[in-house]
């Protein structure tokens, strides 16, 4: 039977995810762990620091964990204010998942990579899966490693860990939680609570993005690929979309005429211009039929909705 443990499932990504996996494999075959408890969460929720290998361990064995996402890591924008922690806390939780996986015979790992890996020689346009990774933060730095530790792990000891370096993910279902592509989000909490936006890059910082119902179909998809098919023991290249904080102010226009953005840059930007702007995922989806579904406009339109159901919500309540 399949047992899921999710790493860092309170998290943007995770809290998603979670739900995804509780409806795919049944709510008692998903183990949910975070550092702080989540009294609301529905299901099976265990307080964990994943830099602690006996309590990992433990939990592993509890449950007879099966799978792990491993999706705890600090960010690109906090990880540049501590890199010496970030660094540590990056590297220390994965090495813990992946013995633990080692030694208690895991059927599959997954690990979350970055469009970060990419450093400021990367071509911007159509960045391809296999061109040489030189980042410019210790997030990316540690991304980079992590990779390169999955490979080593699968070709020495046969471990299944797959991976995806995703692009910004944009979702209603949580707040920001301290990256580069952070803006993409915040932009449309300000928008529906009729607030002017300062956005931290410039107008025509074009970044890759994607729409988290696309993100989490495209991690279900690539676990569930049969083995044979997946060529890249590093990290798979994803895409979804790609544009600038001008472009998508203006799609945000084409519902609140009256949208107002203005630029502030910030050290953020530094990042934001070593980055692509567009990746190539040909790989992906030759190897299991990746195609996003959500482009600018489409994702708009649910962002805006969704939020706008959100603070209704929470002003009838108060």
């Amino acid at each position: 039977m399949t047992k899921i443990l999710i790493v860092g499932a309170s998290g943007q990504l995770g809290s998603v995810l979670t739900e995804k996996l509780q409806d795919k494999y049944g709510t008692d075959n998903v183990i949910a762990s975070d550092l702080r408890m989540n009294h609301s969460f529905n299901g099976c929720f265990e307080v964990l620091d994943a830099t602690d290998f006996d309590a990992l361990k433990e939990i592993v064995l509890k449950f007879k964990i099966t799978q792990i996402y491993h999706l705890a890591a600090i960010l690109s924008a906090n990880g540049e204010k501590a890199p010496l922690s970030t660094w540590d806390i990056n590297m220390k939780s994965l090495f813990n998942v992946l013995e633990v996986s080692r030694l208690t015979n895991m059927d599959k790992v997954f690990f979350p990579s970055s469009i970060a890996v990419y450093g400021n020689d990367a071509p911007k346009n159509q960045t391809p899966q296999d061109y040489v990774l030189a980042p410019s933060t210790v997030y990316g730095i540690s991304k980079v490693a992590g990779e390169n530790w999955a490979k080593y792990y699968y070709e020495k000891y046969g471990l299944d860990i797959r991976s995806i370096r995703y692009p910004g993910v944009i979702g209603h279902q949580s707040l920001p939680g301290g990256g580069t592509t952070d803006y993409a989000i915040d932009i449309f909490h300000k928008a529906v609570k009729n607030e002017v936006f300062e956005c931290f890059l410039e107008p025509t910082s074009v970044l890759p993005m994607i729409y988290m119902d696309d993100t989490i179909r495209a991690t279900i998809e690539l676990m569930e690929a049969p083995k044979e098919n997946i060529t890249v023991r590093t990290s798979y290249n994803l895409s979804g979309m790609s544009f600038s904080p001008e472009e998508l102010a203006k799609s945000i226009q084409k519902i609140y005429p009256e949208f107002e953005i203005v630029y502030k840059p910030d050290f953020r930007q530094k990042i934001a211009e070593s980055w692509p702007s567009s990746i190539d995922d040909s790989t992906a989806r030759a190897d299991w039929n990746w195609k996003p579904q959500f482009d600018i406009d489409a994702m708009t339109s649910i962002m805006i909705e969704e939020l706008k159901l959100k603070y209704t919500t929470e002003l009838n309540i108060s």
